[in-house]
C-alpha cells in the first residue's frame, strides 16, 4: 500500500535550488522554504488547491478498470508513480517528459496539495493524482499490460527488523506491478537505505516477468530523468549511498 511514512530523502525530496519553492524575506532576498514550512503552508491551502485544480487533476478511485487515454485525453505512454512525497521530483520528471502521462498515487494530503500547487505553477497537463491506496488502484483501476513504467522513489524503509514486513516492495506487489507493465516497460525503484536496497534487488530479481537492466545483475546508474535532491547530494558528500533499480518486462 502507499507508504504513510517517509525516509529523510523522501520527506525532504527537494531537487536542486531552482526547483525548490522560495519565500521572500524581509530584506527582499529569497530563501528556500523548509520542508516543515512547506507542509504547513500547503496544509493551510489544500482545500483551495483541491477546489481550483482538483476537478481536472484529481482522479477519483473506482473499483473498475479506468480508460487512462480518456482520462488524459490522448494516447500516450502511461507511468504510475507510487508515493510522491511533496511532488517535486514528480513535477520535474513530468516537465522533462511532456510526451508521457503520469498517474500518481499518494495518501498524504499535504503532498497532494503540494503537487497540485506545482501543477498550477508550472502549467503541467500530463499528471493525474489518485489520493488512494496504490494496491487498490492496481487491483481495480489498472488493466494488465497497460503501463509504460512504474516509479517508486524512496519508500519508507521501515528500519527496524520487526517492521520489515511492512515494506512496500514485497513479492505480491511486485507481481501485480509486473503484470500491469506492458512488454518493454520498466519498474524503477530508488532507496537511500542499503538493507532495503538489498531486499529490493532480491525480490525484483526473483520475479520471472522482470529482467534486471543493470550490468552484472546489480544496481543501475541513476537515470537522467530522476532529479538529484538536495538531501541526496548532502548524503553523497557524507559518503551515504543511494541505490537505483531498473527492471524491464
Amino acid at each position: 500500500m502507499c507508504p504513510k511514512g517517509r525516509s529523510l530523502t523522501q520527506l525532504h525530496n527537494n531537487p536542486d535550488r531552482l526547483l525548490t519553492s522560495l519565500k521572500k524575506q524581509p530584506d527582499g532576498s529569497f530563501e528556500p522554504i523548509s520542508a516543515h514550512d512547506l507542509v504547513n503552508e500547503i496544509s493551510d491551502r489544500v482545500g483551495h488547491l483541491i477546489e481550483d485544480f482538483g476537478p481536472r487533476f484529481l482522479l477519483p478511485y473506482a473499483e473498475a478498470p479506468t480508460d487512462l487515454a480518456a482520462v488524459f485525453g490522448r494516447d500516450a505512454p502511461k507511468v504510475l508513480e507510487i508515493g510522491f512525497g511533496m511532488g517535486e521530483a514528480t513535477a520535474h520528471i513530468a516537465a522533462l517528459m511532456p510526451e508521457t502521462d503520469f498517474l500518481c498515487c499518494e495518501v498524504h494530503e499535504p503532498g497532494v496539495g503540494a503537487l497540485l500547487k506545482r501543477i498550477g505553477e508550472q502549467g503541467l497537463t500530463n499528471i493525474r493524482i489518485c489520493a488512494h491506496d496504490a494496491v487498490d488502484v492496481l487491483d481495480h483501476m489498472i488493466a494488465p499490460a497497460t503501463l509504460a513504467g512504474v516509479h517508486i522513489f524512496f519508500p519508507d524503509p521501515w528500519h527496524k527488523s520487526r517492521h520489515n514486513k511492512r515494506r512496500l516492495i514485497q513479492p505480491p506487489l511486485v507481481r501485480k506491478l509486473a503484470e500491469r507493465i506492458a512488454p518493454g516497460g520498466y519498474l524503477h525503484c530508488a532507496t537511500d537505505w542499503q538493507p532495503y536496497a538489498e531486499q529490493m534487488l532480491e525480490v525484483l530479481s526473483a520475479e520471472p516477468l522482470l529482467r534486471n537492466s543493470a550490468s552484472q545483475a546489480g544496481y543501475a546508474p541513476k537515470p537522467a530523468y530522476r532529479p538529484l535532491t538536495k538531501f541526496e547530494n548532502r548524503g553523497l558528500r557524507l559518503g551515504h549511498g543511494v541505490w537505483d533499480l531498473v527492471f524491464v518486462r
